[in-house]
């Protein structure tokens, strides 16, 4: 799309370096508008409009935006009354401060981040979940919000929506989280500012940016005006996630290519012996996005990862996906602190992952590195030094942003004491009919075993800084014949965080079970994907009819 000068409308994005806000630029570019990016104070004096993303952590944001000489300028930009929309982290420094951090918020708005309570649900909140206006006058005054839509939330802290009269003056609306309801929007004067991530709503999330873009006007004192929602009036609608997996390697041509094998043999078993070729990474995700898959991922299984930075192909795939996909996206795939053989020279995991971001990921998914890091994190005694992975990256973009990929095999015994590991009965007996078995962790695709059991892996990487796991079986893996549901039962009974159920989906009946008998917050799938065996849709219209709340 070609943008003529009636497209430009002063609108600037306020990057402080947290995370992803590539997909901010490239949705505003595809409504067809012009966008610059803040690098100095003087660019604070030319906008007329700004947005204000955030991913991360709410201390490594004020940090950010202190060193970067950005604080003083956005409050003066405020107080002009020019209009400001905050994303996500972006509206929570609004707020006077975050249980998160001892750096005070901006406090533009009273109010304190709260942590969810994780005793009660999965924390970080990651799905797509609607925003309730929460005032029962002047409705036509929503910004586009309606109760038909579901906006994209992740994450851990929120501000507690009460209905009190100074809520009432800013709150524009909420959102319940099991037995918790937060602020998820505000709008007051010049300021709209979201919980939840319009970039990566979808469309309703764009309508959303180009009401701001276009139509958006201060709004007054509403206090006295209007009546407010309690919050015993604002329902449940978090949803269970669909997501389409895409495993990316080089093919014998060298193209990136979209393949899926049998335990991990990715060749035809024909004459031409060749790699898998189910489809184009970036047209495969635009499908999937056109299909309403709640998220993508992309597991980057080519020889290019051994170092990501060097990863022009995986980058670039990246780069172009986000031009067209405003869902969220997850790389995986050789991220790790690493050190080039040849030039001596090293990147933190923080850059790598940086790297992902800045291509316009916004998880990055870590499958061997955070084994080792686990088997670490036990050998000490169970003390967080800071030097993993995970440690590194979820302080600096937040846990949210960080996904571990498990993948264990079973391993049978005839009884318990057979072995220190957690073992559990199973209905699925062993081939010499044994009654147990234990989950054994593995690395390298799953071709390395180690000694080292899921539950031993699972609570250590939530330890470490863990926002979500992907749970994988070797055993499931391209049989079709559905999820290890004991194995995602054990996990989910010791982790609070997200998991997501992998491996083994067949049929529709596949992806409701895991949600309904083992609790998964999100369910996975690839090749029955991209070989068209099952739509997603047939398998949202399936949960919906099983009574699971689902992103139509």
């Amino acid at each position: 799309m070609t943008m003529s000068d009636s497209t430009d409308q002063g609108l600037y994005l306020l990057d402080y370096g947290a995370g992803n806000v590539r997909s901010v630029f490239n949705a505003v570019e595809a409504l067809g508008y012009k966008i610059k990016m803040i690098t100095s104070e003087a660019d604070f004096d030319a906008a007329k409009k700004i947005i204000f993303p955030g991913v991360g952590a709410f201390e490594y944001a004020m940090k950010s935006m202190s060193d970067k000489n950005f604080t003083k300028p956005l409050l003066k930009y405020i107080d002009s009354g020019r209009p400001l929309m905050g994303i996500c982290v972006g509206m929570q420094i609004l707020f006077e401060g975050s249980e998160e951090s001892k750096v005070p918020g901006l406090g533009i708005f009273p109010g304190k981040c709260e942590k969810f309570n994780s005793k009660t649900k999965s924390v970080p909140k990651i799905g797509w979940d609607k925003a309730v206006v929460v005032h029962t006058k002047n409705e036509s005054e929503t910004l586009g919000i309606s109760d038909s839509n579901m906006y994209y939330f992740v994450h851990s802290y929120a501000v507690p929506y009460t209905a009190s009269t100074e809520c009432a003056k800013f709150v524009h609306t909420a959102t319940r989280y099991g037995d918790q309801v937060y602020i998820s929007s505000v709008w007051n004067k010049n300021i709209f500012a979201t919980q939840f991530h319009p970039e990566k709503s979808g469309k309703c999330g764009l309508d959303l940016l180009k009401h701001f873009i276009c139509n958006f006007k201060s709004r007054t004192d509403q206090s006295e005006t209007v009546n407010i929602l309690s919050p015993e009036d604002i329902g449940s609608y978090s949803s269970v996630r669909v997501i389409a997996c895409m495993d990316v390697r080089a093919n014998d041509q060298g193209d990136l290519v979209v393949t899926k094998g049998d335990q991990y043999d990715v060749r035809e078993s024909n004459d031409t012996n060749q790699v898998r070729n189910l489809g184009k990474p970036v047209e495969l995700a635009a499908r999937y996005y056109k299909e309403n898959a709640d998220e993508v991922a992309f597991l980057n299984i080519t020889s290019f990862r051994d170092i990501p930075l060097n990863d022009t192909p995986m980058l670039q795939v990246l780069r172009e996906a986000s031009k067209s996909v405003f869902i969220p996206m997850t790389v995986g795939g050789g991220i790790r602190g690493i050190k080039c053989e040849k030039t001596g020279q090293y990147w933190s995991p923080v850059e790598v992952a940086d790297a992902y971001f800045q291509a316009g990921a916004d998880k990055v998914s870590i499958g061997s590195d955070s084994v080792y890091s686990a088997e670490n994190y036990w050998k000490s005694g169970c003390k967080l030094n800071g030097d993993s992975s995970i440690e590194q990256i979820s302080k600096a973009y937040g846990s949210q942003a960080v996904v571990v990929s498990i993948d264990p095999k079973r391993v049978y015994v005839e009884s318990k004491t057979q072995t220190t590991h957690h073992t559990i009965p199973t209905s699925v007996p062993g081939p010499n009919g044994e009654k147990y078995c234990w989950y054994q962790c593995t690395v390298m695709g799953g071709r390395e075993t180690r000694d080292f059991d899921v539950v031993q892996l699972a609570t250590a990487v939530q330890a470490l800084g863990a926002g979500e796991i992907l749970l994988n079986c070797i055993d499931k893996d391209g049989t079709n014949s559905g999820y290890d549901l004991e194995l995602i039962k054990l996990v989910k009974k010791n982790v609070t965080i997200p998991v997501i159920a992998s491996s083994g989906a067949g049929r529709v009946e596949h992806f409701s079970e895991a949600v309904l008998e083992s609790g998964a917050d999100a369910v996975l799938a690839a090749g029955i994907f991209h070989r068209n065996e099952i739509p997603i849709s047939d398998v949202k219209t399936h949960m919906e009819n099983k009574g699971i709340i689902i992103r139509k």
